[in-house]
Parts: C-alpha cells; structure tokens; sequence
C-alpha cells in the first residue's frame, strides 16, 4: 500500500507540473498540444545535468541545479510555439503536433552523438544514465520515498492558484484567453501575454519532464519520449475544467491508475485476475478516454483558446 500511495503521488506530481502548464497557456488563448514534446526536451536537460554534475555538489546545489536546467530548457523549446502560434500566427495544433515529433527526434541523436563521441564511437545507444545523482532527489521517511518534485508540484499548485485568481497578471492573462479584443481594448498587450503563458508552460512542462523520467527507472532511453505522459496531462487539464485545483484532484485520480502499473503484482487480489501487465500500464490512458467522453460536452474551455489574435479585428 505504501508503494502504491509513493508511485500515485510522484505520478500525479508530474501530471499536475504538465496539466498546469497547458493551463497557463490555453489561459492565454494558445492551445499547447506540444507538452509531450517539451517534457521531453526538459527531461534532456536536466538528465545532462544529471549526467555531469558530480554528486559531491550535494543535494541542495543538485537538485536546485537540475530542477533550473530542466525548466530552462522547457522555456527555450516553448518559444517555437509562441514565435510559430503568437507572431505568426500559424495553426496551433499543428505547430504543437511538429514539436512533439521533432522533440524526441533530436533528443535522441543529440544523445546519440554525445555518447558515440565520448566513447569513440562504440556507444550509439540513446540512453542517459543518473543512478548516483538520483539519490540525491529521494529522502527515506520510514518505508516512503519521498521525492522531491512532490514538494515542487505542490508549491507549483499553490503559486498557479495565486497568480492566476489573486493578481493583475493572472486577471489579465485570462481576459486574453476569453476577448483578446476587450483586453487590448484597456491597454492589455495580449501578445505580451500570450507570449507569457505559452512560457510559464515551458517551464512547468519541463519540470514535469525531468520529474518523470526519474520517478522510477535511473537510465532513461529517450527514443521512447515520454510515453504520452503529455497527452494524458491535457486530459488532466480538460478534465479538471482549466482549474489549478480542480486539475490537483484529477491528477490525482490518473496518477492512482498509472501507479497500477508498477505495483499491481502486490497485490494479490489483482494478481488473481491474470491480466498481463500491459493492461495496467494501459488503464490511464483508457480512463481518459471514458472520463473525456463523458465530461467533454460540459467542460467550457477558454473562448478564444486557438484563435490567433489579429489586432486589426475588432
């Protein structure tokens, strides 16, 4: 039980850090269907991190590392959606669709290439390896593995929440995600604003990135990207109605069933069953397509999400 509860939270730690990013951004009015790409790039950077930082640095100057080049990375890799979608106004889906592509893709050489050129060539394999500096990211409590993107994911919850219903930034990003014209109007920039949520996106997406690929395994292949990880946080963010709070307790709910399956052999209830193991590793994904098809007509999404902005149109 103490397993599945540890598998549940840092799971629906990664899923909250992505599904609020995308909420950020479709606040906006920009749709980010790249998520599973930025995750992956994010992952990259700080898996490099990872990779040469040596551990002595210790756990504070480690993971505070890491956790700044993950999101930097994220960041950088959001701005072709925001140049593409924001300045020139290209299809959303689309240009978010290409990112997801093109992330794992050049994931995978740029690791490649590193590792052949530091093995003179006789390592081609697409793998990073952090065995020692993921340590520094747990803390036993008892039979509990604490890690610390738990705490990040909660302090990403509490912070989303102030910004976007306590401050003039979050008001304002808001309006330009429901009548960019009314916010330019009263002197909003909402290209400016824009640019801002598909960023703060970036960031957090990235965080989720890194987070995943160090919640279990310490060897990451990154050809396999994130395993869809993006996508089911979209859903995460429709389900949870585009809410901060409303998407905590749906992340909740998925990560239960991805933690399904890494733990379900403990059980023996489920053992009886005699299902393979791929049906549980399946059942998030299959959740959200049941939650989504019956939650979907009523979910009301920002009204101009998709829609570029063009200044002239009133």
């Amino acid at each position: 039980m103490t397993l599945l509860i540890q598998y549940t939270i840092i799971f629906a730690s990664v899923l909250l850090l992505v599904a609020l990013g995308g909420c950020f951004s479709e606040r906006s009015g920009v749709i980010n269907i790249g998520l599973e790409g930025i995750m992956v790039i994010g992952a990259l950077g700080g898996a490099l991190v990872m990779k040469f930082l040596p551990v002595s640095v210790g756990a504070p100057v480690m993971v505070l590392t890491v956790i700044l080049a993950s999101a930097a990375a994220g960041l950088l890799y959001s701005l072709l959606l925001a140049v593409a979608s924001i300045t020139f106004r290209a299809d959303q889906t689309i240009t978010g669709t290409a990112m997801n592509l093109l992330a794992t893709a050049a994931a995978t050489v740029a690791v490649k290439a590193m590792n052949a050129s530091m093995s003179g060539g006789n390592d081609v394999s697409s793998d990073i390896s952090y065995i020692e500096p993921k340590k520094l990211f747990i803390l036993n409590i008892g039979k509990f593995e604490f890690n610390w993107f738990m705490l990040v994911a909660v302090i990403a919850l509490i912070v989303s929440f102030a910004v976007l219903y306590k401050t003039r930034f979050g008001l304002r990003l808001r309006a330009c995600g429901e009548h960019p014209q009314a916010a330019d109007s009263v002197g909003i920039n909402v290209y400016k604003m824009r640019y801002a949520g598909v960023m703060i996106s970036g960031v957090l997406g990235g965080l989720g990135g890194i987070a995943f690929i160090t919640a279990g395994v310490s060897v990451w292949k990154f050809e396999y990207g994130v395993a869809g990880f993006g996508f089911l946080a979209l859903a995460v963010m429709i389900f949870g109605g585009w809410s901060p709070v409303k998407i905590a307790l749906a992340a909740i709910l998925f990560g239960f069933f991805r933690a399904l399956g890494n733990v379900y052999s403990g059980f023996d209830f489920l053992l009886k069953l005699n299902m393979p193991s791929v049906v549980y590793n399946m059942l998030p994904y299959f959740v959200s397509l049941i939650v989504l098809a019956f939650t979907s007509k009523k979910s009301r999404a920002p009204k101009a999400e998709g829609i570029p902005y063009d200044k002239g149109q009133r």
